[in-house]
C-alpha cells in the first residue's frame, strides 16, 4: 500500500541551521498494517510524515501510494487518499463552523471530490449522527453546535472521524493523543484501534509510548537521526518485551535510548 525508497530530506543546506532530517528511508506497508512508530525528539518521525502526507518534496527517492508515483503530488490532492491527525487537537478542524458542517467538509471533500454545502442530503446527514453517535461522546445530539465548544478529547474524536468518514488509503496519526489528559487518551486510543479495525485501514502512528508500541497494530519502527534503525513485526515483536525493544534500538542506532519522556513511558 505504501512504499518509500530512499528517501531523504534536508532543510536550510549549505547553512549553520543544516538539518539532515531524513536519510535514505526505505518504507514498505502492506494493505492492512498497523505500524506505531518510536523516536526522540528530532529523530525524523514527523518529517517522515511530511514527506508522504505532500507537506514538503523529498530531495532524493520516491514515494508511492497503492502504486501511484506521489513523490510530487500536491498536499491537497493526496489529502483524499491519506487521513493525517496531529497532536494538537486544534488542527483539523474549523473552530467556527459546526460539528455538521465539519463533516460536511470532509465527506464532500473525498466522497463527492468537492462538491458544495447543496449537495449534502438528509441520508448524509443521517450518516453523519450516526457515526457520531458511535463515538459515544453525545456528539450526535450537537450537531450545530461551534467545534471550538469542544474539549480537546471530543475534537481529536471528532477529527479522527472526519479523517475515516470515508476510509483513506493510509491513515497517519502523528501522537494524536499526547495533548489530552490519560484518561481521555485511553478512549481516543481505544476509538482509534476500533475504527482502524473495523475499515481493515493501512496506518502509521507516532508515539512516545514505548508499551504502546508493542501492544497496538502489528508492527514496530524505532527512528533515529532521520534513519529507520529498528523495524520488527510478526513472531519476533509479540514476544518482545520494552527491554529488548531497548536493546534493539542500542544495536541499532549505536548508543542507548536516552529521551525521558519515551524512558518514563517503559513504567506502567
Amino acid at each position: 500500500m505504501l512504499k518509500l525508497q530512499n528517501v531523504c530530506k534536508t532543510f536550510a543546506p549549505g547553512t549553520v541551521n543544516e538539518k539532515r532530517a531524513l536519510q535514505h528511508i526505505d518504507l514498505e506497508l502492506e494493505a492492512g498494517d498497523f505500524a506505531a512508530i518510536v523516536g526522540s525528539n528530532g529523530a525524523g518521525k514527523s518529517t517522515l510524515f511530511g514527506a508522504i502526507a505532500g507537506g514538503f518534496w523529498p530531495d532524493e527517492g520516491s514515494v508511492t501510494l497503492d502504486g501511484q508515483d506521489i513523490t510530487f503530488l500536491p498536499e491537497h490532492r493526496r489529502s483524499r487518499m491519506i487521513g493525517r491527525l496531529f497532536q494538537d487537537p486544534l488542527r483539523g478542524t474549523a473552530p467556527h463552523m459546526t460539528i455538521e458542517e465539519n463533516l460536511a467538509l470532509a465527506y464532500l471533500r473525498t466522497a463527492k471530490r468537492g462538491a458544495g454545502f447543496s449537495r449534502v442530503s438528509a441520508r448524509d446527514r443521517a450518516y453523519f449522527k450516526e457515526r457520531l453517535a458511535r463515538l459515544g461522546l453525545g456528539l450526535e445530539d450537537r450537531m450545530d453546535q461551534p467545534v471550538g465548544l469542544l474539549s480537546g478529547g471530543q475534537r481529536q474524536a471528532l477529527t479522527l472521524l472526519m479523517a475515516t468518514l470515508v476510509p483513506p488509503k493510509l491513515l497517519l496519526l502523528d501522537e494524536h493523543t499526547a495533548a489530552l489528559d490519560p484518561a481521555t487518551a485511553e478512549k481516543v486510543l481505544a476509538l482509534t484501534t476500533e475504527i482502524v479495525a473495523e475499515h481493515g485501514l493501512t496506518c502509521l502512528m507516532i508515539t512516545h509510548n514505548m508499551q504502546s508500541a508493542l501492544s497496538l497494530g502489528n508492527r514496530t519502527l524505532m527512528m533515529d537521526a532521520g534513519r529507520i534503525v529498528l523495524d520488527v513485526k510478526g513472531p519476533e515483536r509479540e514476544g518482545m518485551t520494552v527491554e529488548d525493544l531497548l536493546a534493539k534500538f542500542r544495536e541499532g542506532a549505536g548508543k542507548a535510548l536516552t529521551n525521558d519522556r519515551i524512558l518514563l513511558s517503559t513504567v506502567e
